[in-house]
């Protein structure tokens, strides 16, 4: 068995972004030569996630509001964590809901996504570097 591991740094503009990196794993993927087998991908921050879905407008616009409704940001003052100095405690939250990483199948060289299947990186405390780790394992 194989294995490849590759970085993806990110840095946001925003607190809040969502990042479709569908075309670096695939571009890891073909680095690794590995034909059948499992590719990881995850956050390597407590303040951002992992995920798949669709690669549509509206819905992180969707996800966004979503997200802000369960645990918004301001009143900053209404959640311990950020008694630590911290203003981030609602960018935990939002990673423990959309997740920490997702494991993808590779089947004869390619990601095997559904139809509208895309792997995002969501930032929920941007405005820094972040990474994102790519593992891929097979044969």
């Amino acid at each position: 068995m194989k294995s490849h591991r590759q970085e993806i740094t990110l840095h946001t503009e925003t607190r809040t972004a969502f990042v479709n990196l569908t075309p670096q794993v695939d571009a890891a993927l073909r680095d690794s030569g590995i034909q059948e087998g499992l590719s990881l991908v995850n956050s390597m921050h407590i303040s951002s996630s992992v995920f798949v879905n669709d690669d549509e407008p509206g819905l992180h616009q969707d996800f966004t509001h979503w997200l802000e409704g369960l645990a918004p940001h301001e009143p900053t003052r209404q959640w311990r964590h950020n008694d630590t100095g911290e203003d981030n405690a609602d960018s935990h939250l939002k990673r423990q809901i959309m997740g920490r990483e997702v494991v993808v199948a590779v089947t004869r060289g390619r990601l095997d996504l559904g139809t509208w299947e895309q792997i995002f990186y969501g930032e929920y405390d941007g405005r820094r570097r972040k990474r994102v780790l790519v593992k891929i394992i097979g044969e």
